[in-house]
């Protein structure tokens, strides 16, 4: 105690002493000296009410980060420090209120405690010899002391713009805890502290209303119409369900595991989720019918569709996320091929089982690797299957760039493209008795649906179409309120040729469309390429993963491609209705135009356009066997 005796205590009883010469009453003392505190420490009262404003207002957005960044720890920590500093949000300043108070009872607490040494023989005198003060235990100021703690507490509920976000157990929790540590506290100490601390709440309450006076929470949020809600609560059964999912999953993966674990492994592909067979498919139907390899797929969705598949040689397992940085750690196969890039960079690593293993990328679509992925996202793997001319172009020149060693880069072409192509062409296309437009954005950040869907949807109600809005499946998995408060919006106002696809099981309402209205996704390429029909691009915020992209020197074909398969529309001219229709029916009228540009750049620009999955297949074939051979001549 004696650093703080000869700091804090020493200061507080100079302020104190000057006090008791104002008042000459040590009562009226301690009123004075907690009011000149609260005065002096005004300032930082309101820079916490106006960090506090900030949180309250970006809540919304962490909110959604957490959501969008779901099982991307690094990532949302650098997209919530990226957002902190935009909004000039300060966790030192939230984290100050409450040090400098923890200082300032300390210090009151030495003085008190040691009247004489800080206050001198006069005051303590004082002190000793007041009748409300002379029982350090007196009943009246530890119940002054704890009633207006609870009279803080309620108006802080109410009115603190922190306090008033706070769940249940946030506000009456935090509540409970002070009363019972204000009444160990001024009930174990002398009774100056006491009324120390009433006051101190009571001048808190002031000091909350000037600072609401001077920033009102109400000029700077938007209250009434919060585009997410803080928190959305589970009934009782939901609850439950949700507990007995994650009991399930976890021995489910436990057993799934010790099978994996169990088995010797040539080649493994990993899925984070159900969808993304269709980017394994081509290569695995071929890996199954042209060799004896038993192919292993790991998947993270415990609802995927591959544990429907019953083939000869394929052995399929489930890991939740959390799991699987475990899992890749101790990954033991001579192969591994994943759509999920950044490997090494966060949580996902290489074996440390195996440093042979050929790790294998192959992308969800035909963008450019340099815009679209992070800056280092393939630099830890050793193959690259490449679907176009682009991503030779890209990888080589980030390779110099950065002079980073050299990956295999197999051409093998877009086996999800092949199998589009070949459905689209065996199936029978009706036309329509009304144009089919279809809106089917991405899920990022700025997207159509969060973005510009209402002017959007204006420029297209004069147009006597059917409207289908197909959102990303992760946009419905992650925002399941935002596409509640979409369909009931939009639904009852547009009537029955409005409709709100969830069910992604079928591509039908994708290729019976006339027009496919996007924003940075790549289903417009999926479409154009496929159907030949042109789509229309919103020119939302650009979707940009890596911003040092422009440092490659390469065009994204993400940007060309748009002017070469349909046209680009920024999102000014939504706001013109007519500017939105005449684009439209352009594109609807002029649709054969598009047919022939587009084929031609499908043959310059793509490759093994039909031959995917002989191409990829053969490759992993082919390294396998090798492993074989070489496993014979030189056995461990």
């Amino acid at each position: 105690m004696s650093i703080i005796d000869l700091t804090l205590g020493t200061f507080f009883g100079m302020l104190m002493r000057l006090c008791y010469v104002i008042t000459g009453d040590f009562g009226w003392t301690i009123v004075v000296f907690t009011f000149i505190t609260k005065i002096i420490l005004f300032p930082v009262s309101l820079v916490s009410q106006k960090n506090s404003i900030i949180m309250v207002k970006i809540k919304p957005l962490l909110d959604d980060m957490q959501k969008r960044y779901d099982g991307e720890q690094e990532l949302l920590i650098m997209e919530q420090k990226a957002l902190y500093k935009r909004e000039k949000y300060s966790s030192i300043k939230a984290l100050l209120p409450l040090f400098v108070q923890i200082l300032l009872v300390i210090g009151v607490i030495s003085v008190i405690n040691n009247p004489v040494r800080h206050l001198g023989n006069d005051m303590s005198a004082a002190y000793f010899g007041m009748d409300l003060l002379a029982v350090p235990n007196n009943m009246l100021i530890p119940l002054l002391a704890v009633s207006t703690t609870v009279l803080l507490c309620l108006v802080q509920n109410k009115f603190n713009v922190i306090s008033r976000e706070q769940g249940f157990w946030g506000k009456w929790g935090v509540m409970a805890f002070l009363t019972v540590l204000t009444g160990w506290l001024v009930f174990s100490c002398p009774a100056g502290i006491g009324l120390y601390w009433a006051y101190s709440n009571l001048f808190s309450i002031v000091t909350l209303a000037v600072c609401n006076l001077i920033y009102n929470p109400k000029d700077y949020i938007d209250y009434e119409n919060r585009s997410i809600k803080l928190k959305q609560k589970l009934s009782k059964p939901e609850k439950t369900a949700k507990r007995e999912l994650k009991r399930h999953e976890k021995a489910l993966e436990k057993e799934n595991m010790a099978r994996f674990f169990a088995t010797k492994k040539e080649v493994v592909f990993y899925s984070a989720s159900s969808g993304f067979f269709k980017y394994f498919q081509h290569y695995i139907d071929y890996i199954l019918e042209h060799s004896d390899i038993t192919v292993h797929y790991l998947t993270s969705d415990i609802n995927d569709q591959v544990f429907e598949i019953k083939r000869p040689r394929f052995e399929s397992y489930f890991c939740t996320s959390h799991g699987l940085i475990t899992t890749f750690m101790k990954m033991d196969s001579d192969i591994m091929v994943m759509t999920m890039p950044d490997l090494e960079v966060y949580h996902y690593k290489r074996s440390l089982v195996r440093k042979d293993i050929e790790y294998i990328y192959t992308d969800h679509g035909i963008g450019s690797f340099h815009m679209m992925l992070r800056k280092g996202a393939l630099d830890h793997f050793d193959t690259i299957f490449c679907y176009s001319k682009n991503h030779n172009e890209e990888v080589r020149t980030i390779e110099r760039i950065y002079e980073l060693r050299e990956k295999k880069l197999v051409n093998v072409g877009f086996g999800l493209l092949d199998m589009l192509i070949e459905t689209y062409n065996s199936a029978e296309h009706p036309i329509n008795d009304k144009p089919q437009i279809l809106i089917a954005p991405s899920w990022q950040k700025d997207n159509i649906l969060e973005y510009c869907l209402a002017p959007l949807l204006e420029g297209l109600f004069a147009i006597n179409a059917r409207i289908i809005i197909r959102p990303h499946p992760e946009f419905v998995k992650r925002f399941p309120g935002k596409m509640q408060a979409i369909t009931e919006k939009y639904k009852e106002m547009i009537g029955p040729d409005f409709e709100m696809q969830t069910d992604f099981s079928s591509n039908s309402t994708v290729y019976n469309s006339d027009l496919v209205i996007t924003d940075w996704s790549s289903i417009a390429q999926e479409f154009s390429f496929t159907t030949k029909k042109p789509s229309l691009f919103i020119n939302t915020p650009m979707k940009v993963m890596n911003p040092e992209w422009r440092k490659i020197g390469i065009q994204p074909m993400d940007i060309w491609v748009r002017d070469k398969i349909g046209v680009s529309l920024e999102t000014e001219k939504l706001d013109s209705i007519q500017d939105t229709q005449e684009t439209v029916m352009e594109l609807l009228d002029k649709s054969n135009n598009y047919r022939d540009e587009i084929e031609t750049l499908l043959m310059e620009y793509m490759y093994n356009m039909g031959h995917t999955g002989k191409a990829g297949g053969e490759y992993i074939i082919e390294q396998i066997m090798e492993r074989r051979y070489n496993n014979l001549e030189n056995p461990k």
